[in-house]
């Protein structure tokens, strides 16, 4: 035992039965052969927040493959496979008081473990034990000066590794996850490359267990995805392999089908698409184009200074929607702010379910239109501006329709999923409405309906909470509290984990130093974009030594928090 290990086992002893609060003497560093473990905080009582340690082990000790841990790429899959070994080493210690954090299905870069080119660093969290506010220093010296340090060698040790099964080495693991990882950013370069937005594997499984769980169903009972004929696109990776799928074009691709049939499955498929997956999970092979952006409507939301004006118009209130704001929009008047702050944030894809939009942003019948003269309707409708926002700002649709054709005219692409399997019914579709894509019955007289936006620049002191405390935290997956405030993000189907919400949360409170009353959103997010690529997550934190457990999140979901905070301003 080294004098360190046993210096703090000894405190730890020495501990036991006393008050709660005299274990922030055991804040530091020790070392316990290989491995270094850090103190960095100790919380206050039993019942708060747990404490933050760290376990780090050098690179030279550790012996891990360079070709799988040097790029910034793959050393994302790598942390993302020692975040899921290393919940498999606690449960084989029976450890519960040691926290690692639970990944999803997706690869997220986070801070729960770090590679760099010194070393492999797990950051945890851990419930110090107690009776009532008594310290129980006996089995919290086993915690932190026996378990803790198994834990990294087992994790961090390489050798380790290939000693504990030979046949099927975790080495091999580790090398097939970071390849998987590698070959979808391949496959997702490429759709760019060729003019796609989209990517369904052949042989995916979509479906998921249920409704409120993000596992695959199983094989027996899910049908695997097929490609119609027509769509089929086979890519040759240069990791040698190759990957066959339906692959969507860029333009509008209306989804068909009965209820039940699959339609909103797709959907929800490629909006998880913009992220990787890992394997087994169904989904591997379902890229997206990643900026795509789901759209509804969010009754209630507030909206600052979004111009709308490309779907509504001509208010009676005579309220000039080229710079509107609300503290409560409708459904309609939600949609349409989704969507230009998706525009705003660089989306070049929208992802649209006509069961989560309002009725009247999306189509007028002719019925409709006879009977409310357009001049009389301050909402134009999205079917007529879909085309539009094709041709003027190349941003493409994937929208979900089971109750109406009003789309067909306008789509370039119309898929239709039969029992989940789906058939290129283009064709079909043209000859029922009996018109071409961009028939004029839907064509906006106007023109440059889709000119940009002039730019929205926050106040000095806008993103400021009205609170004293740490100003933003997250509060599970959909919420961020601001100060006093509280940020509703229950409508972001692409917000995936409570994590990526933590650190929405300081990407606000990093903005907040941006904002200055010239700056702009977008070239605010551009900022903080160029950040986390250069420094990574623990830059949103001012490289706390331990950032806490956060995951990256796009921009597209760091601006929606911004534009629902009720408390932004923005300079006329």
């Amino acid at each position: 035992m080294s004098s360190h290990q046993s210096n703090l086992a000894s405190t730890l002893h020495n501990l036991d039965g006393r008050s709660y609060g005299n274990l922030k003497q055991i804040r530091g560093r020790y070392s316990f052969g290989p491995v270094t473990v850090f103190i960095d905080r100790v919380q206050a009582d039993p019942f708060a927040s747990p404490s933050k340690v760290r376990v780090r082990i050098d690179r030279a000790d550790a012996q891990f493959p360079l070709d799988l841990t040097t790029e910034r790429t793959d050393r994302i899959a790598a942390s993302d496979y020692l975040l899921r070994a290393g919940n498999q080493v606690l449960a084989e210690l029976k450890q519960r008081a040691l926290i690692l954090g639970h990944p999803g299905q997706e690869i997220l870069e986070r801070t729960n473990i770090l590679i760099d080119d010194a070393g492999f660093e797990a950051r945890l969290l851990v419930n110090l034990p107690a009776r009532g506010r008594r310290i129980l220093g006996h089995q919290a010296a086993d915690i932190l000066t026996r378990d803790l340090p198994e834990f990294a060698e087992r994790l961090f040790l390489f050798d380790r590794w290939s000693d504990a099964d030979a046949h099927n080495p975790t080495a091999h693991r580790l090398a097939d996850h970071v390849r998987l990882h590698r070959d979808q950013l391949e496959l997702r370069s490429h759709l760019g490359e060729v003019g796609l937005i989209g990517f369904v594997g052949n042989g995916a499984v979509l479906p998921r267990t249920s409704g409120d769980s993000d596992l695959p169903m199983r094989s027996s009972d899910a049908v695997a995805f097929t490609s119609p004929p027509e769509l089929e696109h086979t890519v040759d990776l240069s990791s040698g392999r190759s990957v066959t799928g339906m692959g969507i074009p860029r333009g509008v691709t209306v989804i068909v089908g009965g209820g039940y049939h699959g339609k909103s499955t797709i959907l929800r498929a490629l909006e998880r698409g913009v992220y990787p997956h890992i394997a087994g999970d169904g989904r591997e092979w379902v890229i997206s184009d990643p900026t795509a952006t789901s759209i509804r409507a969010e009754d209630g939301r507030a909206v600052t200074g979004d111009d709308i004006s490309a779907f509504i118009n001509n208010l009676p209130s005579g309220t000039d929607t080229r710079f509107f704001s609300t503290t409560n929009a409708s459904g309609s008047t939600s949609q349409a702010a989704n969507l230009v702050e998706a525009l705003e944030t660089g989306a070049r894809t929208l992802l649209i379910d006509e069961d989560t939009s309002a009725t009247n942003f999306m189509i007028r019948d002719d019925r409709m239109r006879e009977l409310i003269p357009a001049e009389r309707e301050p909402i134009t409708p999205f079917v007529s501006k879909v085309r539009p926002l094709l041709t003027e700002r190349g941003v493409s649709t994937v929208l979900v329709a089971g109750g109406s054709s009003a789309f067909f005219e306008v789509a370039d692409l119309v898929i239709a999923l039969d029992a989940y399997v789906p058939d290129d019914v283009t064709a079909r579709a043209h000859e029922l409405v009996g018109a071409e894509v961009g028939s004029e019955h839907f064509a906006d007289a106007s023109g440059g309906v889709f000119a940009t936006a002039p730019a929205r620049v926050p106040t000095a002191g806008s993103l400021q909470p009205s609170s004293k405390t740490k100003s933003a935290k997250a509060k599970g997956l959909d919420t961020v509290q601001f100060g006093r405030s509280f940020i509703d993000l229950a409508a972001l189907s692409q917000l995936i984990d409570g994590q990526q919400t933590g650190a929405i949360a300081e990407a606000l409170e990093y903005l907040a130093e941006i904002f200055d009353g010239k700056t702009p959103i977008t070239e605010a997010l551009t900022e903080i974009e160029a950040m986390l690529d250069a420094q990574g997550i623990d830059g949103l934190t001012g490289h706390r030594a331990h950032p806490g457990h956060l995951a990256r999140p796009r921009a597209q979901e760091i601006a929606a928090a911004l534009n629902r905070f009720r408390g932004l301003r923005l300079v006329d």
